[in-house]
This record gives C-alpha cells, sequence and structure tokens, in this order.
C-alpha cells in the first residue's frame, strides 16, 4: 500500500523530469520565468523536521543578495479517535520566515533561512467553512469540532505526544542552504542544479517549535522552458532526519514538486504545481504522522519594479493520502535583489 501511494504521488513528478529532458527549444528571446513557489509541507507537526522548499535550477548572478519575507497561514483540522490514539488539531498557524540568498559565483549560491511560527484559533474558519458548503462538503474532522476555538493535542495509550497553548509564538529550526547549477539550460537540455540543506535546532522543542536535532538534505532541480511563454519545473529531494522527536523515531522521507509557469508578461506569472511529501515518522498508529501529503498549489508572480518580486498563492489538500495533510494554506512573498 505504501509503495502504492508513492508510486501515485511521484509518478506527476517524475513525467515532468522526463518531459524537461527531452522536449521543448529556447531561443535567446524567450523570457525568464519566476520560477516555482517556496513551497513546504506547513503540516504543524511534519514542519517540525527539515523542509526542501520549491525553487528552480538557476542560481543567481555572482555578487547578487536576495532578501525573501514570506508569511504562510495554515488552517490545520484533523480529529483522530482509536482505541489507542486521540488526537485532535484545530488551529491556525503563521509561519514567518527571513530568507537571505548570495551569489557566490555565477554557478554558485547560498542561503539561509530564519523562521517564527505563531499558533493561535485563527481567521480563516467562516471563509474555509463556507467554500467546504459549496463544494465538497463540510470536512467530518470540521464538522466534529464545531464550535471548538483552538485544541492541539495528540495523545497515544494515554501519553501526550503533541500539545501546544493557544496564542503560542516562538523561533523555528534555522536553515542552511546551497546550490550549484551542474547544466545551463541549452536548446537540447534543461537547466539541472544540486542543493543541499542542513536543518540547525534552533527551535525550542519543548514547545515543539523544532525537531531539537540537526537535519539534512540533498535535492535536484530542473527548468526547462518548452515554448515561448512555458516553462516546466521539477523538485526531487531526500531529507535524512537525525535524533527522535516526542520520543518516536524517524526515517529518511522523500518531497517533491511538478509545476509549470505561464508568462502573461515579462512581469506577471501563474503557477500550477503539484506537491509530495513522504512522512519521516513510521509506525506509529497515528495517520496524521504515518501518512504522506499531496497538495496542489496556485498563484501569481508580480514583479513590482525591477528588483521586486511579489508572490501569492494557495495550497490545497487534493487527498491523494487521506488523513495527514493541513486543510489549506495562504502564503505572500516579497523579495528584493540587491546586486545583479
Amino acid at each position: 500500500m505504501r509503495l502504492r501511494h508513492l508510486y501515485q504521488a511521484a509518478g506527476p513528478v517524475l513525467a515532468v523530469l522526463i518531459t524537461l529532458v527531452v522536449v521543448g527549444r529556447v531561443t535567446a528571446a524567450d523570457p525568464e520565468g519566476f520560477g516555482p513557489f517556496p513551497v513546504r509541507n506547513f503540516q504543524p507537526i511534519q514542519l517540525l523536521i527539515l523542509g526542501m522548499f520549491g525553487d528552480r535550477a538557476a542560481v543567481i548572478k555572482k555578487g547578487a543578495l536576495d532578501v525573501r519575507m514570506e508569511l504562510a497561514e495554515t488552517s490545520t483540522v484533523f480529529n483522530e479517535q482509536t482505541a489507542r490514539v486521540s488526537a485532535t488539531m484545530k488551529l491556525e498557524q503563521i509561519r514567518s520566515g527571513l530568507f537571505l540568498r548570495y551569489g557566490v559565483t555565477d554557478r554558485l549560491e547560498v542561503a539561509a533561512e530564519v523562521p517564527a511560527v505563531y499558533r493561535y484559533r485563527g481567521g480563516m474558519e467562516g471563509l474555509i467553512t463556507a467554500t467546504e458548503r459549496a463544494t465538497t462538503g463540510l470536512a467530518p474532522a470540521r464538522k466534529a469540532l464545531k464550535g471548538t476555538g483552538f485544541v492541539f493535542d495528540v495523545k497515544r495509550d494515554g501519553q501526550t505526544l503533541f500539545s501546544s497553548a493557544d496564542n503560542e509564538l516562538g523561533l523555528g529550526d534555522m536553515t542552511l542552504m546551497s546550490k550549484y547549477q551542474i547544466l545551463a539550460q541549452e536548446k537540447g537540455s534543461p537547466a539541472v542544479a544540486l542543493r543541499f540543506a542542513v536543518k540547525v535546532p534552533s527551535g525550542d522543542d519543548g514547545r515543539f517549535f523544532g525537531s531539537g536535532h540537526t537535519d539534512l538534505g540533498l535535492g535536484l532541480a530542473v527548468e526547462k522552458t518548452v515554448a515561448h511563454r512555458w516553462i516546466l519545473y521539477g523538485n526531487l529531494n531526500g531529507i535524512f532526519p537525525t535524533g527522535r522527536v516526542a520520543g518516536l523515531t524517524l526515517q529518511p522521507a522523500l518531497s517533491s514538486i511538478a509545476a509549470v509557469e505561464y508568462l502573461w508578461s515579462p512581469a506577471f506569472s501563474l503557477v500550477t504545481q503539484f506537491d509530495y511529501y513522504s512522512t519521516p515518522f513510521h509506525g506509529t498508529g497515528i495517520n496524521l504522522l504515518d501518512r504522506g501529503v499531496t497538495e496542489l498549489t496556485a498563484g501569481f508572480n508580480y514583479r513590482l519594479r525591477q528588483n521586486l518580486l511579489w508572490q501569492v498563492y494557495g495550497v490545497e489538500n487534493v487527498d491523494f493520502i487521506t488523513g495527514s495533510a493541513a486543510d489549506f494554506t495562504l502564503s505572500t512573498v516579497v523579495t528584493y535583489r540587491f546586486g545583479s
């Protein structure tokens, strides 16, 4: 069953990676894309582990510096009750991140991100409830927890594994990254880059703002212009967590995205992407920990000024694998580039 889920979720990503290699032509007149959205797995517990966000294969020029601010609000609702497990979560989480990226050479860039996380009862409940009622119907967990303000409580065999109070704010785990571009985009080949990441345990693991341990990540990013206004992107990452979280053992995990960008103009584009994350937990008997996450992301990029980029995107759970994903995420990102 687990292999079947992996195949179903990774299929779109593998298709894009193959397409990037074998199709598409690019000319000097083709405009440059903005790349996929910097999405990660925002599910509050799986977020404790290193997340290698969506990124393009191209690197920034030598001497250039990107300063990026991201604000993502995630609505989460779970209600899992069995003989051994009581997992109840209804909350909203705001993750803000300061991201710095510097071009060391024309092929190598280094980066660092410092996040902060705020958990509270939220303000998207009314909008999400109205949308669900008008479309697929009210989610069973949301219906069961109607009238509940904030709850974050995961127990197994009577022992509390994860919990949080309302209005909790804390620093998350810092991440150090680098990206080396192996191939530049040519007529017959895509741009290809290797990515590396190390998560530093700077967050308070006692309040579940961090895992308390270092994680490592290795990834591949690919991009290819396949028509004058269409660009395909693919990311495939391996995550290697260390230590334990809440006494639970961890395993290597996989994350991937497949994205397509349409350049409406040199300053504006639309992006749709499919995101898949396997879980770093295993054998806990709790669905929201043991199962992976499949999501669909859509939004726009808009260049406000030559060196100023604004991005807005939404992330929706598509339920290829049920019982694990956050309900909905809305994010806005602003990036200013100094230098080239």
